[in-house]
């Protein structure tokens, strides 16, 4: 961590220590946009700038951006971490993360254009974690050897299913073929790979999920994440819901998943994360415990903190405010400090999610405030038997874990 002189805010917020520093960077593009999807993703303008699909131009084996557009956004990106940088000066970053979007229609020759862009203006810890999320629709084997060798280690593959009809139901733009053939592409080229999957999918049954499952840990990857598929606003599912499993079958496929992955000795360390002994995603567990990260890109987020303050910030949205706004250093749309409520609020919306809980100092450490501050709250979520704790932890029971919204909502600020 990088130490600071403590100094104490009007509110009351005292850091003795920054904490840990990662950069997150957002490729908001996809070929077609899911229709659960609720993420700042983008299908490029239809007409002047579709994406280039296989027989129209691009590799066979893989979608592409066109270029000028991903060289444009590149160019912004760099501009974009340069206007960021008095921010973070002289603190090491830890973790680099690519999400989106598909941040595997980028060519390997962008991403090595940024990550030498990261190095130059930043300081990259030795053995620092980069993360690329891949679609299995846009996979080819040089292409991802060029990811390993511009420095990219631990990729993240969006499978959702091994089965075709979920597939399908769900909008992606590959089949379960693809998905087995992306995941031996990713293995001959990284050893840390992770395996984002869904359960209670459109018409899935427990048997299934079951399925999915079995395929997820015959491929032994390091990582696996299994999320339950909900419907948020401002998607095509919330709009005309599809019939989905109801809340005992949902809550018997989440109970299968579990079983069967502990018995394959996957160790459930999140909410909804899975790891082999030692292989937890460090860039993940950097925002559970309430890091700090600089995001770049559109629509990203940050979280910086100061000794005296802790600051959020957001990027504009739309890619091609974005790319404006960027180049004339002005990609921030919103900037705001973080309330003592609201520091509260959300590092027990992060740290609850881990199963192990947080250390009392380090909720300290993190906020800049005393462990009293959140003492109504934890009085009530103790007694409705949501956490356990002592003086040193505080970890979520197996029934906080099941509801864990129950238990966020006891720490939102009353506004």
């Amino acid at each position: 961590m990088t130490t600071v002189a403590a100094v104490a805010s009007p509110a009351g917020i005292r850091l003795q220590a920054l904490p840990p520093l990662a950069l997150y960077v957002h490729l908001p593009w996809c070929v077609r946009k899911c229709p659960y999807c609720d993420f700042n993703s983008h299908e490029p303008g239809r007409g002047a700038m579709p994406i280039a699909m296989p027989g129209t131009g691009a590799s066979p084996a893989s979608p592409a951006l066109p270029a000028e557009l991903e060289s444009e956004y590149v160019r912004a990106l760099v501009q974009d971490l340069e206007s960021a940088l008095p921010e973070v000066w002289g603190r090491r970053v830890h973790s680099v993360f690519f999400g989106g979007g598909t941040p595997s229609l980028f060519s390997a020759e962008s991403i090595d254009a940024l990550l030498s862009a990261f190095r130059a203006r930043l300081a990259l810890a030795p053995g620092c974690e980069v993360t690329l999320e891949a679609n299995p629709g846009t996979f080819e084997a040089a292409k991802f050897r060029g990811y390993r060798d511009a420095g990219v280690n631990r990729l993240s593959i969006g499978v959702q299913s091994f089965d075709p009809g979920a597939l399908r139901a769900l909008g992606r733009i590959h089949g379960a073929e693809e998905a087995r053939r992306a995941i031996d592409i990713a293995r001959a080229s990284f050893e840390n790979v992770n395996l984002d999957l869904m359960y209670a999918l459109p018409e899935q049954t427990p048997e299934r999920a079951s399925a999915d499952v079995g395929e997820a840990i015959a491929a032994r990857t390091a990582h696996l994440s299994f999320y339950h598929l909900t419907l948020e606003p401002n998607t095509v599912f919330h709009r005309r819901p599809p019939p989905l499993p109801d809340d005992d079958s949902a809550a018997l496929m989440q109970d299968l998943i579990a079983e069967r992955l502990a018995a394959a000795g996957y160790v459930n360390y999140e909410t909804s994360a899975w790891a082999l002994p030692g292989r937890e995603c460090r860039h993940n567990l950097n925002y559970w415990s309430f890091g700090d990260y600089v995001g770049i890109g559109a629509g990203a987020h940050s979280k910086v903190s100061f000794p005296e303050r802790v600051v959020r910030s957001m990027r504009v949205k739309q890619p091609r405010e974005y790319l404006k706004r960027a180049s004339a250093g002005q990609a921030v749309q919103e900037s705001r400090e973080l309330s003592r409520a609201d520091l509260v609020f959300e590092f027990m919306m992060n740290a609850l999610r881990l199963a192990e809980g947080f250390a009392v100092s380090s909720f300290v450490e993190r906020t800049g405030l005393q462990i009293a501050a959140a003492e109504k709250p934890l009085v009530r979520a103790e007694q409705r038997g949501l956490i356990e704790r002592d003086s040193e932890r505080i970890r979520p029971t197996a029934l906080g874990r099941r509801f864990l919204n129950d238990l966020l909502e006891l720490f939102l600020p009353e506004r």
